[in-house]
């Protein structure tokens, strides 16, 4: 549990300013909410909201911040590969991830891909707000039950013994998956990917294979299960 100790003491750092945020999350209610209990915190500072995975990469990359609020289940780049990429990059920002995926395989790739606090959306504010505490001072976070025995366990892959399918994937595969799963026919995709149709369809043919999926119906189902469908997305937001 937060207190209000701990939250005095963030922002004392080489930060004077407080801990920078950006909001990454596709539901805007969501995101306000969000954003209007963070702010009540006086060490915490809101610099930018993304809407879809795309958008938070690019406005991580640009802003910099000390904490990106990731949510997984985002248009355009699933949460999880918003994470794998930003890994890459070797920013100072620290990645908090508020999902609703609580499955061990979301939580491990998560982690793998750098995450340093996994938080349930249904949790009440004070534990998110403890995760921002934690992680801003350099510790990873995940709220009780798991242990950071069990986190330490994910970190090296021990508890793994059968490989994510998703993760056979080619960053390209799961770029067509998403668009599938958005709806998108094979000219469309081939058009937004720029791309020809024959190598949509062979990407398609390769995903379809690797996830043992025989029809686009079990693709979308695979998608809703990974949470990668998404219905709706909203332009970002850039707070000035």
């Amino acid at each position: 549990m937060v207190n209000s100790d701990q939250l005095q003491d963030v922002g004392k750092g080489p930060n004077a300013s407080g801990i920078t945020i950006v909001l990454a999350e596709d539901h805007t209610i969501v995101r306000s909410g969000l954003r209007t209990l963070i702010e009540r915190q006086e060490n915490f500072r809101v610099i930018g909201e993304a809407s879809n995975g795309i958008d938070a990469v690019h406005m991580t990359e640009k802003l910099a911040p000390d904490i990106l609020l990731l949510d997984l289940s985002m248009a355009g780049l699933h949460g999880l590969d918003v994470a794998r990429h930003l890994k890459h990059r070797h920013l100072k920002t620290r990645i908090v991830v508020l999902s609703m995926h609580l499955n061990e395989d979301y939580i491990r790739q998560a982690f793998q891909a750098n995450v340093y606090a996994y938080v349930p959306k249904d949790c009440e504010f004070t534990v998110l707000a403890a995760a921002l505490v934690t992680v801003a001072s350099g510790t990873r976070y995940l709220p009780p039950p798991i242990s950071n025995v069990f986190v330490d366990a994910y970190l090296t892959g021990s508890n793994v013994n059968v490989p994510n399918s998703y993760d056979m994937l080619t960053d390209r595969e799961r770029e067509v998956l998403q668009l599938i799963a958005d709806g998108l026919k094979n000219a469309e995709i081939s058009k937004r990917l720029f791309i020809s149709c024959r190598t949509v369809e062979s990407h398609r043919a390769s995903l379809m294979r690797k996830l043992k999926l025989k029809n686009e119906a079990e693709i979308v189902r695979y998608a809703v299960e990974k949470g990668l469908l998404i219905y709706k997305l909203s332009p970002p937001t850039q707070l000035k």
